[in-house]
């Protein structure tokens, strides 16, 4: 009798229930929330206006040979990302609402996570098949691993191949130096969360590479050497289409947290700089401008952010205009 009036009370809430007990749907204006019972692993996506992208992502999510829940957190788009995620029906979780940005979306999910094993999947990005299957069988067979990432493509907005992204051996301080890491080849332990707190909200571009510094000053991460995912590289994309904007706010994030400025990231504000402010290339002018102006905003930013420079700063500077930086 109990269970029969359990089983009204939902329905006149308009959930949808399933006979066996395992499964909830809430299905109340934007947003569907499925309560799984432990699943393996949960996918956090964020997502803004990716209608072109999201029913991908999804599908990549979906043919994963394993029980996972996925948590779609979506910023009130105004293209056709709700109509796409309201046709998986019970499939997904999500909720589309206004939020603070991509760290803000994520970190609901963090927050909300069923499972012990945790990754973050953008909605223009895909999992490679049995993706899911390497990295839980890693976490099984080293149970004393609680962070993982592996290697990745770039990827054209058709989903094309355009190279592989340059991962590398796990070394924090070369992480400082050049984030090797492939946002979405990354899986933790839900302890993660519990020892490190969510992302940086504050952030806007640089809130995953400030996370693995944040982690990776204690705790190693294990690298997987199997492609796991493919990372979309395009004009509209937020990180290839604010490469000044993007270098900023990670020297900023380096003197707030870290006190200090890795040189590379400094010289890289200046590459970027150059091609995006400018419009320069390598080769204009007889390949003599492009260094110039690379070498002048470099040092320029080290003053500002380090209040000092260097001779070696200053001889580094130099060794533009034999592309010795580039060359590295």
């Amino acid at each position: 009798m109990w269970i029969r009036t359990i089983y009204d009370v939902l329905k006149s809430q308009k959930l949808k229930v399933c006979p066996s007990g395992i499964v909830l749907t809430v299905s109340q204006g934007n947003s569907s929330f499925m309560a799984k019972s432990k699943p393996l692993v949960t996918v956090i996506t964020p997502s803004f206006n990716q209608g072109g992208f999201i029913g991908e992502t999804i599908e990549s999510v979906l043919n994963q040979n394993e029980d996972v829940e996925h948590l779609i957190f979506d910023g009130g788009s105004t293209d056709d990302t709700v109509a796409v995620l309201r046709s998986y029906g019970p499939e997904i979780s999500w909720v589309s609402e206004p939020d603070r940005g991509q760290a803000d979306a994520v970190n609901k999910g963090l927050k909300n996570v069923s499972s012990e094993i945790i990754g973050w999947l953008n909605s223009d990005d895909i999992y490679y098949p049995d993706a899911l299957e390497k990295v839980l069988k890693l976490f099984h067979d080293h149970p004393d691993v609680d962070i993982v990432y592996g290697r990745a493509d770039h990827l054209d907005a058709s989903g094309l191949f355009i190279e592989e992204y340059p991962t590398e051996e796990w070394d924090f301080e070369r992480l400082k130096e050049i984030c090797f890491i492939c946002q979405p080849t990354v899986f933790f332990r839900k302890k993660i969360v519990e020892e490190f707190g969510v992302l940086d909200d504050s952030l806007n571009f640089c809130m995953d590479y400030e996370y693995w510094l944040r982690i990776g000053r204690d705790k190693d991460f294990y690298f997987l050497n199997e492609k796991l995912a493919g990372s979309r590289l395009y004009g509209e994309n937020k990180t290839l289409g604010s490469a000044v904007g993007v270098h900023e706010e990670i020297l900023k994030m380096f003197k707030e947290k870290f006190g200090e400025i890795p040189i590379r990231w400094i010289y890289g504000y200046g590459i970027v700089y150059a091609r995006e402010i400018f419009k320069l290339q390598k080769k204009d002018c007889g390949g003599i401008i492009f260094p110039i102006v690379v070498a002048v905003v470099s040092l320029f930013k080290t003053i500002q952010y380090r209040n000092r420079t260097s001779y070696k700063d200053l001889k580094r500077a130099i060794s533009w205009f034999g592309g010795g930086l580039l060359s590295r």
